[in-house]
């Protein structure tokens, strides 16, 4: 039986490889084994960053509302707890999002906290 040597299949591998090395310092972007592991690794932070994205925004989000709770006059864990009690459903987003775009209206939801009592 011959030797496959490097058929359509091959050349189509390597060059999806090349082309998603494009823009790769020295080698990395024109030799493919030199490619394929400077790709892999691109890959495997791009994979791990997606997921640490989430968490810096969640954390992001967290500081807005603390700061804009304890100006307030109460603290992130204290406003968080009594929303809750309250039955409000707000994400951290929606929640940061209202703290700081909307001072006034997060003025009027930390106040209604305040007094325990939802509308």
């Amino acid at each position: 039986m011959p030797r496959a040597k490097g058929g359509f299949k091959t050349r189509r591998r390597r060059k999806r490889v090349l082309q998603m090395s494009k823009g790769y310092y020295g080698a990395k972007n024109s030799l493919y084994r030199i490619a394929t592991e400077a790709v892999d690794k691109a890959l495997t932070y791009a994979y791990k960053d997606r997921k640490l994205k989430k968490r810096d925004f969640r954390s992001l989000w967290i500081i807005r509302i603390n700061a804009a709770a304890r100006a307030l006059g109460l603290s992130y864990s204290q406003f968080m707890n009594k929303l809750k009690k309250l039955n409000i459903a707000l994400n951290r987003k929606a929640l940061a999002d209202m703290a700081y775009n909307d001072p006034q209206g997060f003025n009027n939801l930390v106040e209604m906290v305040k007094k325990g009592n939802a509308q």
